[in-house]
Parts: C-alpha cells; structure tokens; sequence
C-alpha cells in the first residue's frame, strides 16, 4: 500500500494550513476568495465514496469546519462547497467563500480570471486566523 502524497498541481497553487484527524488544509493562494481544499490523507482516492462511512462520517464534519471558518470570514455571503476532480483527480474537497459582485459573479470560481496571490502580509494573517478557527 502507497502512502499520502499531495498531487503537485494542489500543492503548487495553495498554502499549507495543517492538517485535521483526516484531511490537509489547504488555502487557495488566490486573494480573490478565502477558499480552503480539504484534502483526506490517504492514498489513492478519487471519489468521496473510496472512503469507509467512518471516514466519510469525519470528513463530512470537516467540511463543516471549514465551512464554518470561512463563513465566519469578512465579505462571506455564501458558501461553495464542491468536490469536482476534473483536473486533478485525487480526492479533494473545495469550500469557497463568496460574496455578490465577486470576481467569478453568478458562475463558478474555477477558471474564472486569473488568480491573485496572497502577498505575505495577507497570507499571513488569513493563515493565522484559520487555524485557530480550525483548531490547527
């Protein structure tokens, strides 16, 4: 059996947070959106449905976490919660704060514009109060 391992594409466009009894903390190093990726730490998972109920059980609550932490967030109007693995087909969960009149209007984040990293002030101070609403 193969261990965890981050697939590139994820780890080249997010900031590590830490990590949950199951999942990777990620953010979106995309200023546009506080937007975190929730990603299981096992091996070899594409689909929600790869894992066993108790793992899908804790990564439900996780999902809440984060949805809680980034909601919780200034300018956060909504949440998108998605698991979409067109790209990148390891298993991983996005949770994306958003608010009307935001860069991806109506239609969804993915592919919308070009993102704008974090500078380190601010990627700093996000990554800050994330983890201690997540408990990191």
């Amino acid at each position: 059996m193969s261990s965890f391992a981050l697939d590139p594409r994820l780890a080249a466009d997010t900031l590590l947070m830490g990590d949950l009894a199951l999942c990777r903390v990620l953010l979106m190093n995309d200023a546009r959106y506080p937007w975190l990726i929730l990603v299981p730490r096992r091996a070899n998972l594409v689909e929600i449905i790869d894992l066993d109920r108790d793992a899908r059980a804790t990564l439900m609550e996780e999902i809440s976490l984060a949805s809680e932490a980034v909601g919780a967030l200034p300018g956060v109007e909504k949440l998108n919660v998605g698991a979409l693995g067109n790209v990148v087909r390891q298993l991983h969960v996005h949770v994306v704060g958003r608010r009307l009149g935001d860069f991806a209007a109506t239609g969804p984040v993915w592919g919308a514009g070009t993102a704008v990293a974090y500078d380190a002030v601010a990627a700093a101070a996000l990554a800050t109060r994330t983890r201690v609403a997540l408990g990191l």
